[in-house]
């Protein structure tokens, strides 16, 4: 059965920090136990995205992709809630993800999942999906490999981000965002 969103918002950005604002505009509206399902192709932003939603939790360690350790753990430097940072890309279902233990970090964490969607929502009755498309026709560099940084070099790197509300937290609880 497919979730219907509560509420959804696109916005567009031209750049990474224009990315990073929208993500960091973003974390005052967030508490522990919140849910955030990223999804994107490969250079899209979300790892950008998660740096900026970093810097408006203040937490204290820089964000990389968890790629390669599937997960990451960001404490706050103020006292508020810190940041898992997870990348289920290599995860082929939900059973995959419930070996991770996320439950045992989300009551005090903000839960962000790359390549979450179909995943991990079975984690908590209520999440956001945040959706970053780039423009077709940058899917290839010059030298013939896939984008994998977010260019800041003109209009055709500007992303769509939807952020789509679901379940119970976000019936009626749309952010307010500079953007709007």
């Amino acid at each position: 059965m497919t979730a219907t969103p509560e509420w959804a918002r696109t916005y567009a950005v031209g750049s990474a920090a224009e990315l990073q604002g929208l993500a960091a505009a973003l974390a005052p509206h967030l508490r522990p136990a919140d849910l955030l399902v990223l999804s994107g192709e490969l250079g899209a932003g979300k790892t950008t995205f998660t740096q900026g939603l970093g810097r408006g939790l203040s937490v204290e360690d820089r964000i990389i992709s968890p790629t390669f350790v599937l997960v990451r753990q960001h404490p706050a430097a103020d006292g508020g809630p810190g940041l898992v940072h997870v990348d289920a890309y290599r995860l082929g279902n939900a059973a995959a993800v419930d070996d991770l233990d996320l439950e045992a970090t989300m009551d005090s964490n903000v839960t962000v999942v790359e390549w979450g969607a179909g995943r991990v929502e079975h984690l908590s009755d209520s999440w956001l999906r945040v959706d970053i498309v780039r423009p077709l026709g940058s899917t290839e560099a010059a030298s013939g490999g896939p984008v994998i940084d977010f260019d800041d070099d003109g209009e055709d790197e500007v992303r769509t981000v939807t952020l789509s509300g679901f379940g119970p937290r976000w019936s009626g609880r749309q952010p307010a965002l500079p953007l709007d």
